[in-house]
């Protein structure tokens, strides 16, 4: 620094303002101690900043996958606002969804010096019921069930189901299939519920609920079981991915779509508009989910943040051409 400070004409004082970012110098004087830095290749050292700071501006996120395209999107919205908030992104993934690896996870995350944590938890652990968090961590979660105890922050999955059943049933379809998530799955768990309880409201009959495993293969496997349903002439898939797969495989058993069948999804990623035919989905605002995730977590940290709670994303539908009225089968 004291090199910088001679080569710039500068106190060293000065130096730590323009590295550290602080107001207080003009643009002239940030300008030559930069090129300065630049000429003796000098980088402030931020492991003594956090020391000095107590902070070390950076947040860590654990995942339990990153194959899902929902995990992908929510991990980089959140490591987009992260930078804007002058923070940088731990990750640490976690291959086994239990008790004691989520434990571990917080240990490694502790000697790796993060001053807050962001959890993914999109899937039930194997050996709890809920997910137990340690304390004294700032902590936020997202996609879970654990409200109750944490700050918890998720898209409105119930909310989009319900709009994607009614539109559908606004068609004039007599009752809706749905293609669901993997059984471990909070966002799963909560669309199946929204789709068999809006079936029920409405009076109509509820089909055999059909598993799948977010994959596109499992779409298409699931696909050509709903092709054999004569009375299927709409379904609900639980994920945009799964409905690419469920149209490979009614278009290669002959069956149109909308004309015979019907499909909405769920997530709205950007090739969805491309699919043929383009698909009909419920839109998840992945921005907003690692915005507020980011900003609850920080707000935590300053001590103005909520103890616990959920806060809901809102979802909509957006309408292509992947549905319509019953035409053949109906």
């Amino acid at each position: 620094m004291a090199d910088v400070a001679r080569l710039a004409g500068v106190s060293s004082q000065t130096v730590s303002r323009v590295s550290n970012g602080f107001p207080g110098v003009t643009e002239d004087t940030r300008r030559q101690v930069l090129a300065a830095m630049r000429e003796l290749g000098y980088r402030p050292n931020s492991a003594a900043r956090a020391l000095k700071r107590g902070e070390f501006r950076t947040l860590g996120v654990i995942t339990f996958s990153l194959s899902t395209m929902g995990n992908i999107r929510t991990l980089e919205a959140i490591a987009t606002s992260a930078a804007q908030h002058g923070y940088a992104v731990t990750l640490l993934p976690v291959a086994v969804p239990t008790q004691d690896e989520v434990n571990g996870a917080f240990s490694r995350l502790g000697e790796l010096a993060v001053d807050a944590v962001i959890v993914i938890m999109e899937i039930h652990l194997l050996d709890a019921a809920t997910v137990s968090l340690p304390p004294g961590v700032q902590v936020v979660v997202a996609d879970s069930d654990a409200g109750d105890r944490y700050t918890v922050v998720d898209t409105d999955q119930a909310g989009g189901a319900r709009d994607a059943v009614r539109h559908l049933l606004n068609l004039g379809h007599d009752t809706v299939w749905h293609l669901a998530g993997p059984e471990g799955s909070f966002a799963a768990q909560r669309r199946a519920n929204a789709w068999r309880d809006t079936l029920t409201a409405a009076g109509r009959v509820t089909p055999p609920l059909v598993r799948g495993d977010w994959s596109a293969e499992s779409g298409y496997r699931a696909g050509l079981r709903l092709a054999d349903e004569p009375d299927c002439t709409a379904v609900f898939a639980a994920n945009d991915q799964m409905a690419l797969g469920l149209l490979r495989a009614l278009h290669e058993r002959g069956l149109c779509v909308p004309g015979d069948i019907s499909v909405v999804g769920f997530d709205d990623i950007p090739e969805s508009a491309s699919f043929l035919p383009p698909l009909t989905t419920i839109h998840q605002d992945f921005a907003e989910v690692g915005r507020l995730c980011v900003e609850g977590v920080l707000s935590k940290m300053r001590q103005d943040g909520e103890e616990h709670g959920t806060t809901l994303v809102p979802t909509r539908l957006v309408r292509r051409e992947s549905t319509g009225a019953p035409g053949a089968r109906a």
